[in-house]
């Protein structure tokens, strides 16, 4: 039975697939995504909370094949020295868990081992004196990544984009000089169905 949120168009039924079926996809079909998709996607990061409704997010869009790729190369370097230098035991674990085996071999390559080969990249940034930014920028990046769903996308958040504000190209962003880079958020046709992880369901505690 559907249930109306305040007029709009969308059923909780509707809602909770969206949440229920989005992962974090690596793998992406070559095929470009609509402006107008790209568009409707922020406006849903636009709706997040933010602390004293500051809304702070900054977006900065990628969709140029050779662009991406540039930034994904650049990126990787940065990332891969500071892997280096964290030591030998801590190399294999950092490669596995944060870039689930692509980026130790992709470099090498000369592959896309940042984005994923995704036609879509969205740097999202805020100001650097903003102390709530990285909470606000986390339920918009989650507010877009359930959005893309919706619309038929996968998508994946980027914890190493944060490393783009040490490569050599970091000023074709045009991000300001007051603004740091929290996160990127990658969108595109996915071309894998992730399994679903278990759910630790043993962290909560009703207080009355």
């Amino acid at each position: 039975m559907k249930t109306t949120i305040r007029k709009m168009s969308f059923n909780e039924t509707e809602t909770f697939q969206s949440i229920y079926e989005r992962r974090a996809v690596r793998k992406y079909k070559d095929l470009p995504v609509p402006r107008i998709t790209i568009e409707k996607i922020l406006d849903a990061g636009r709706m997040a909370p933010s602390a004293m409704n500051k809304q702070p997010w900054r977006f900065h869009i990628l969709t140029q094949r050779d662009t991406i790729h540039a930034f994904s190369n650049e990126i990787a370097k940065i990332a891969f020295r500071k892997v280096i230098k964290s030591g030998p035991k801590q190399i294999l674990k950092t490669v596995a868990s944060l870039l689930h085996f692509s980026f130790g071999a992709g470099i090498l390559k000369g592959g896309d081992t940042v984005f994923y080969g995704a036609p879509v990249v969205i740097f999202i940034s805020a100001p650097i004196d903003n102390e709530w930014a990285a909470l606000d920028i986390g339920m918009c990046a989650e507010n877009m990544m359930l959005a893309a769903r919706s619309l038929g996308l996968d998508s994946c958040p980027v914890g190493f984009a944060k490393f783009v504000e040490q490569t050599k190209i970091y000023t074709q962003l045009g991000i300001p000089s007051s603004d740091r880079v929290h996160l990127a958020v990658i969108l595109g046709y996915g071309d894998e169905h992730p399994e679903v992880h278990k759910r630790i369901r043993d962290n909560s505690s009703f207080i009355d």
